[in-house]
């Protein structure tokens, strides 16, 4: 097995329990490497720190899988990790619909695995990873003996990994558009054309946060997909619910999801551009009890964080201008760059530019299926908050 070895000079980010080794944090490589190869990593004296796939063509040269010397990177390996996140889910509660892998969090750097009842949704983000995804699949199969697995790589982060954009089956092939069951609600699910692997699971809870604010309120959504949030917010009492979203292909989804529901006299979706909309509404003087936005990531680059700082706070002010005195504001961002701290200071100087008051309900984030870990940024990713605004 090829050793890859540190540089003396660097932060000990790594030793501490960090995965990601970037290629200008490797002092010497003894030993052939190409990319999807197994490593060894040690410190620039030879103090082993554990085992992962590396690929020469990537910025994060080596992505670490074990800490353990003794431990062999092979089939059963990855049947174990899998079986081990399985377990970690039920503990916690989350068996119909879960995210079984997480990535990082659940180390198996750049793997995510998403459970919706007996289908699987997987993607492999890295070239190592991907080299395993047989082993992967055949985990599955003998761990859940499912109704059908399908890929979602068709994210242009694989292009980094020098991998091609796919999708399609990974078992027999079986009707894509499926129906989950959450919080007591149905919704359907496009696995094969949703957004990332056909639905948003690490709102799961935050969909409930909202069951009291919204008893009897003529609620608002913004940036609404399919609908989950609006068909929620009508499930616990809303008296009239109206979700914006740009994509008429999601409106038409979230107006199926009312109807499966039977919420479709009170619930119901338009596709327009919830930015420009806030803006002439508020102008206009419109007024609701409750607004809820649930926008997708500004920005996954630092060099443009500005324009997502800039981006939260004007549809938050506008969002703002169209709450009744005493209202609440629902407020989300799953850009992982806006971490928390700056997201309530984002949140603050919006209310100051609508000259309103604001009393925090609730703070939370993301589902526990998706869990974070401490000293990982990349786990920690999802904002949500209630407000009352005064």
């Amino acid at each position: 097995m090829t050793n890859v070895y540190l540089k003396k000079k660097v932060s000990r980010r790594i030793e501490n329990g960090h995965p990601w080794v970037f290629a200008n944090e490797v002092g010497t490589v003894d030993g052939p490497l190409d990319g999807g190869d197994i490593v060894s990593l040690f410190t620039h004296d030879k103090k082993f720190i554990g085992k992962g796939y590396a690929n020469p063509k990537s910025q994060i040269l080596v992505r670490l899988l074990t800490r353990k010397k003794e431990e062999e990177i092979n089939d059963q390996f990855f049947y174990n990790r899998i079986q081990s996140a399985w377990e970690y889910r039920q503990k916690i509660g989350y068996t119909e619909n879960c995210r079984l892998i997480f990535g990082e969090a659940d180390w198996m750097p750049a793997l995510i695995i998403d459970k919706f009842n007996d289908y699987f949704v997987l993607q492999t983000l890295a070239l190592g990873m991907d080299k395993w995804k047989p082993a992967i699949v055949a985990a599955l199969q003998a761990i859940f003996k499912p109704k059908g697995i399908y890929e979602r790589n068709d994210v242009p982060v694989r292009e980094l990994e020098g991998l091609p954009q796919i999708k399609g089956f990974l078992s027999d092939p079986f009707d894509t558009r499926i129906i989950i069951n959450e919080n007591g609600l149905k919704f359907y699910v496009d696995i094969e054309n949703g957004q990332k692997t056909g639905y948003f699971l690490d709102q799961q809870d935050n969909r409930r946060a909202i069951q009291h604010i919204v008893k009897g309120a003529d609620v608002l959504g913004a940036f609404t997909y399919t609908g989950t949030f609006e068909i929620h917010a009508a499930h616990y009492g809303a008296k009239s619910v109206l979700g914006l979203d740009i994509s008429p292909s999601a409106v038409e989804q979230a107006n199926q999801n009312a109807a499966l529901n039977g919420y479709a006299d009170r619930c119901r979706f338009e596709a327009v551009n919830a930015f420009d909309v806030l803006k002439a509404w508020a102008k206009e003087g419109r007024q609701y009890d409750v607004v809820m936005l649930d926008p997708p990531a500004f920005t996954k680059s630092r060099e443009t964080i500005q324009k997502a700082i800039t981006g939260y706070k004007e549809i938050n002010l506008r969002g703002m201008k169209l709450i009744k005195p005493g209202g609440f504001l629902v407020t989300t961002s799953c850009t992982n760059l806006v971490q928390p701290d700056l997201f309530l200071e984002i949140i603050q100087m919006a209310a100051k530019d609508a000259k309103r008051t604001l009393r925090q309900v609730v703070y939370q984030t993301q589902a526990s299926d998706h869990p974070i870990v401490w000293g990982q940024e990349n786990t920690h990713y999802l904002k949500f908050l209630i407000v009352q605004v005064v």
